[in-house]
């Protein structure tokens, strides 16, 4: 008797299949053959696995659920700070687009374990609770800051062991196309779209130093001494 285990890419699997099928399924047009569906036992996003362990070695957002802002009051939260951003981070690594993936992600195996927290053994965040992290808690005056303020921690870890005899930066505004009625989105007739018209520092290596969100009808290099002068400071 041959087995086949059958998995499902995440554009196509829409529930965890196969968590309550416990027999294995045989196909009419060969007998000899059968089905195994192992539902959240597999993923199509294991290589979120390998950022994970570079988000670890650097100690990259352990320091979250310290500094960022929680507005939340109840005893009875199920995931920490650091989780939810993790989750949010890499699900858009992912090619998520936004948090309506989060109901089938939160118990996707890859994501629960790059979340890290209860998400291991339980489930990750799901769509109403991600959306109540990045439109409430995220939008708290002081978390911005500290979000943007993360990047130059980041980079000095990497600075260190790259020890770069010099830093090239290269400044640049792109486009972030928007729908619906979002707080500062603007036509902008250059891109010819609604949309949020950020502005990005990059070094020559590639690693965004830093960035800043802005409404989507400003000139492209306005408010640019608040992205380079903290970048040079540092």
């Amino acid at each position: 008797m041959e087995t086949i285990q059958a998995s499902f890419s995440h554009s196509l699997w829409e529930n965890p299949i196969g968590e309550e099928c416990k027999d294995a399924l045989r196909l009419d047009f060969d007998r000899k053959l059968e089905l195994e569906f192992h539902g959240t036992k597999v993923t199509s996003d294991a290589g979120l696995l390998a950022y994970r362990e570079l988000d670890d070695e650097f100690s990259s957002t352990p320091t979250v659920d310290s500094e960022l802002r929680d507005i939340r009051t109840g005893k009875s939260t199920q995931h920490g700070l650091a989780a939810l951003l993790r989750q949010s981070m890499y699900s858009r690594l992912a090619g998520y687009d936004d948090t309506n993936d989060a109901e089938r992600l939160a118990v996707d195996p890859a994501l629960r374990h790059v979340a890290g927290g209860r998400a291991v053994e339980l489930s990750a965040a799901s769509t109403s609770a991600m959306s109540r992290f990045e439109t409430d808690i995220l939008a708290q005056p002081e978390n911005p800051a500290f979000l943007m303020n993360l990047t130059d921690v980041w980079l000095d870890k990497v600075h260190n062991v790259n020890a770069s005899k010099q830093i090239i930066l290269d400044m640049d505004s792109s486009v972030s196309t928007t729908y619906g009625r979002q707080e500062g989105s603007a036509c902008n007739c250059y891109f010819e779209c609604t949309c949020y018209h950020p502005l990005f520092c990059f070094n020559q290596h590639g690693d965004m130093e830093r960035t800043l969100l802005r409404n989507g009808n400003v000139h492209s290099t306005d408010d640019w001494r608040s992205v380079l002068e903290p970048v040079i400071a540092r």
